[in-house]
């Protein structure tokens, strides 16, 4: 196996498991917030990634892919968070903060990293500086990818949800119905690059928006 793709995979390896895995638990947690305790008692609102690892979604597929594309394609998910928004004190209203949730804390994990690269940049002398901005810089990039992924008007996506919260309840029922087709789209989409023509210039934006605070 080629040494930097090796080098790759461990140095992507913590970014993604915590990018996926606190996604989810977000969800639960929100849930839980707001009426729904069934992701609690399930012990899925936690920040064990061990409890919302998938052996394919989690590490097979995102692995698979780093080596058949040389590391330049990621993608992978986490096993769901289960929400029963019957439960939920008010199911079309909170629906949208638990959806927000998981994209929320990708924008929370990306700051974080982003807070870390400046640490390492401001201590250039120490012996793991340059590991440590090698990992924030993809912790970084993995949560900006799945937080504006997420965030597409798309179910089951999170911003799909959104969009069926927001909607008056005819057009939300009627736009819900695409859930069950929403994975395979997303995969057409991922996999023709149709994607990247809306993805690439938010992640430039996002990432703009990053250096600028942090001033990097």
């Amino acid at each position: 196996m080629d040494p930097a793709i090796i080098q790759k995979l461990a140095i992507y390896a913590l970014p993604v498991i915590f990018a996926i895995t606190l996604h989810e638990a977000a969800h639960g947690y929100v849930a839980r917030r707001f009426g729904d305790s069934t992701a609690w008692m399930l012990g899925r609102v936690t920040l064990n990634p061990l409890k919302h690892i998938d052996p394919v979604g989690t590490v097979l597929v995102p692995a698979m892919l780093l080596l058949v594309s040389g590391g330049d394609l990621l993608f992978g998910w986490a096993k769901p968070v289960p929400v029963n928004f019957s439960a939920l004190r008010n199911p079309k209203r909170d629906m949208l903060w638990v959806a927000a949730a998981g994209p929320g804390a990708n924008l929370l994990m990306a700051l974080l990293w982003a807070f870390l690269f400046k640490l390492a940049v401001l201590t250039p002398d120490q012996p793991y500086a340059e590991a440590m901005k090698a990992m924030a810089r993809a912790g970084i990039s993995i949560n900006a990818v799945l937080m504006i992924l997420n965030l597409l008007p798309l179910p089951p996506l999170d911003g799909g949800r959104i969009a069926v919260s927001l909607l008056p309840m005819r057009a939300s029922m009627t736009f819900a119905r695409i859930e069950p087709y929403g994975i395979w789209i997303l995969l057409l989409l991922l996999f023709t690059h149709v994607i990247d023509m809306v993805l690439y210039p938010l992640m430039g934006i996002f990432l703009l928006f990053i250096k600028t605070l942090f001033a990097l």
